[in-house]
């Protein structure tokens, strides 16, 4: 089966979308006509193009801009890797104001209107083209007609995904609206998030019925596509009802504000009916993708390679580089190579969470594990995945010329890492002591401060191998079917021991603590589960999906003056820095007078006897007091849910220009108010 790469054209004619930007990639397709337009094969396909990188507006807690289909951008970041900044598993020098207390108010975005027009121009396209095509009046090759039509039901689907995972309830529309003040107030009003996430497995149902098993090009979705995002779908459902149930956050929980409108009065909710429905139907879905695709035999390939064409596991990727006519690139392998940097870097509870080879924790007896004092230490028996993300002294960054100097190997054959940086431009540095590895390519024709043409995964197998095993758990509270299956084929390819009953039986809860997915509303769940959301964590790390993860399992309720831990620093670690070129190391370092917080006006490290150190662990927050997160990080209820801005209350009240946002046709999330510039309840 051909792999997909993706890519956006500008529409010329007929509706001007909100994403004509530099998100092309190696070819783009043929221009749109400016009459008779959706009537034609072409039309289609270019339209449906547009919408792989339709903006969906500016996220103001993780400071990136939230557009359509995940990527490495084309910007000077880390791209896909760093989307997990700001939990449990990674930081950048200070941490998301979601999880700072007085840092998050109504009004600082404004999620609502960037959904609903990314929607509308799905809905303006759905509303003409599947019956022109059933009354026989575009021109072109059936299949591939059904294909395009079956991408903007994906692509809708999509946007409505986004909106349920941040919003919660929210309008169902299938139509475009008129200007009318009256009939956008009506339209406005917000279903019940199960109906919206009922109607989202809908449309990707009709996309998996439309959209070919091989695209009419190459670089398009397919219905597998389809599959494993109704899994993705149907599994977060399924587990934010459960796990939210009794809350304001579920239809007819106390609190839950729909209760308040007319419209909504009396409205029959099932929990039970609703969680069983979307488990099992992500099941079904993650199935028909994981029996389709094999997993990739290298792991670290699929993220640091130019072309994934070949790999099954790679159902869609962004390709970069030169073509005739486009040049397409990011700076990710840029930052990787410079010791990588990038502000960002894992935290100590994302690394004590890779097993040993053998399958043990680190903790059990006999695991093998010899402590973090050193990397040598530290990587020794562990997880492969971990030697494959995370760098170690003496892993090779780049084979070629012109690097910075504190890395050049004596012999000049090549550039080798030796430390974090945690000094100079914050871009350059490493906040926590743990550099990202995943993605790195050491060949010289990409070098630092020059364009990278990695290419990344959108969309990957293993994730359904993933979804099966923790929504047939969930739904059936065992292993049975093709848990074991998927299991054992998740641990094969990493190249670590199949056996994750022996995993299972010598996990200690109290010692998991550190590990956020470890809790749901409070409490921790059993040894089983944890472990199936340990392994999400190991196989997914820095690909976006932990804070999605975290709020579906209700695991932040118990974040309270948390203090985010880096590497162990003050055992050995400080040596690297106050002896730079010690004998027998093979890449120098400059020399660092190090000053710890509270011994100096201008302090470059956290303090050893911090109180939060443990005597030895780097705190990437607590060098200064002007870090939002020095005090800790702290989760208030009524973020699990996004507000929605004043703006929209404004323009829904009965009365067109009243201030009286009470009548307005919709209602606000569980503990926020109406008025932009209010933090939420609890701050």
């Amino acid at each position: 089966m051909k792999k997909t790469i993706f890519y956006s054209i500008c529409i010329a004619g007929g509706l001007s979308l909100a994403s004509c930007n530099d998100f092309l990639d190696l070819e783009p397709i043929t221009d749109v006509a400016t009459t008779e337009y959706l009537y034609a094969e072409n039309d289609l396909a270019a339209y449906a193009a547009n919408l792989y990188a339709f903006d969906l507006g500016y996220d103001n807690f993780n400071g990136k801009g939230n557009v359509c289909l995940p990527s490495h951008g084309t910007g000077y970041n880390l791209g896909l890797f760093d989307d997990d900044n700001g939990t449990d598993n990674q930081t950048a020098n200070t941490p998301s104001k979601l999880f700072v207390t007085g840092q998050t108010y109504v009004g600082d975005y404004n999620l609502w209107n960037d959904y609903l027009t990314a929607i509308r121009a799905a809905n303006y396209f759905l509303e003409r083209v599947p019956q022109r095509n059933e009354n026989g009046e575009i021109s072109g090759t059936p299949a591939n007609i059904d294909h395009y039509i079956g991408e903007v039901y994906f692509f809708r689907a999509w946007f409505y995904t986004q909106a349920l995972e941040n919003l919660g309830d929210f309008p169902i529309l299938t139509t475009t609206l008129s200007e009318d003040y009256n009939e956008v107030r009506e339209a406005s009003r917000r279903r019940p998030r199960n109906e919206v996430a009922r109607f989202i497995l809908e449309d990707l149902d009709k996309a998996y019925e439309l959209m070919l098993p091989t695209p009419p090009m190459s670089n398009r979705l397919t219905r597998d596509c389809a599959a494993l995002l109704k899994s993705r779908v149907a599994l977060f459902e399924g587990t934010w009802e459960k796990y939210h149930a009794g809350t304001a956050f579920v239809p007819n929980g106390p609190g839950w504000p729909g209760a308040d409108m007319d419209y909504l009065s009396g409205y029959s909710y099932d929990a039970n009916t609703e969680i069983q429905y979307f488990l099992q139907q992500a099941v079904e879905a993650a199935d028909l993708v994981a029996q389709g695709h094999g997993l990739y035999g290298d792991y670290a390939a699929m993220f640091n390679s130019i072309d994934l064409s070949g790999m099954d596991e790679v159902l869609l990727w962004r390709a970069y580089g030169v073509s005739s006519n486009a040049t397409v690139f990011h700076h990710v392998v840029d930052y990787l190579q410079r010791n990588g940097s990038g502000n960002t870097g894992y935290t100590r509870s994302m690394v004590d969470a890779f097993l040993m080879e053998n399958g043990l924790p680190i903790y059990a007896s006999g695991s093998g594990y010899q402590g973090d004092d050193t990397y040598e230490h530290l990587f020794s028996g562990r997880d492969p995945r971990m030697d494959m993300c995370i760098l170690k002294t003496g892993d090779l960054l780049s084979d070629g010329p012109n690097l910075v100097d504190y890395i050049k190997e004596e012999d000049g054959f090549g550039y080798f890492y030796r430390a974090p940086i945690f000094e100079g431009q914050v871009e350059n540095g490493n906040p926590t002591g743990y550099s990202l590895r995943k993605g790195l390519n050491t060949s010289g024709e990409m070098k630092t401060t020059s364009p990278s043409y990695t290419g990344c995964p959108v969309f990957r197998a293993a994730e359904a191998y993933l979804n099966y095993i923790e929504a047939y758990y969930e739904l059936n509270g065992n292993l049975g079917g093709n848990c074991d299956a998927y299991w054992k084929a998740l641990r094969q390819r990493a190249g670590m021991s199949t056996d994750y009953q022996l995993t299972i039986s010598n996990t200690v809860m109290a010692n998991e603590r550190a590990d956020w997915g470890s809790y749901s509303a409070g409490q921790q769940v059993d040894a089983t589960l944890y472990n199936i959301r340990r392994e999400r964590r190991i196989e997914l790390i820095s690909e976006g999906f932990r804070l999605a993860d975290l709020r579906r399992w209700r695991a932040l309720d118990q974040v309270k003056n948390v203090h985010i831990q880096g590497f162990n620093f003050w055992d050995s670690m400080y040596q690297l820095y106050t002896d730079p070129n010690p004998e027998g190391a093979s890449a120098k370092l400059t020399e660092i007078t190090l000053q710890p917080y509270g011994s100096s006006n201008e302090p470059n490290i956290s303090a050893q006897d911090d109180p939060y150190a443990e005597g030895k662990y780097y705190l990437p927050y607590r060098k200064s007091e002007s870090n939002i997160g020095f005090n800790g990080l702290n989760w208030t209820e009524a973020k699990y849910l996004y507000p929605i801005s004043n703006y929209e209350f404004r323009l829904t009240t009965e009365q067109a220009g009243s201030n009286d946002f009470e009548t307005s046709s919709i209602y606000q999330n569980p503990g926020w108010s109406m008025m932009d510039g209010t933090l939420p309840e609890g701050e």
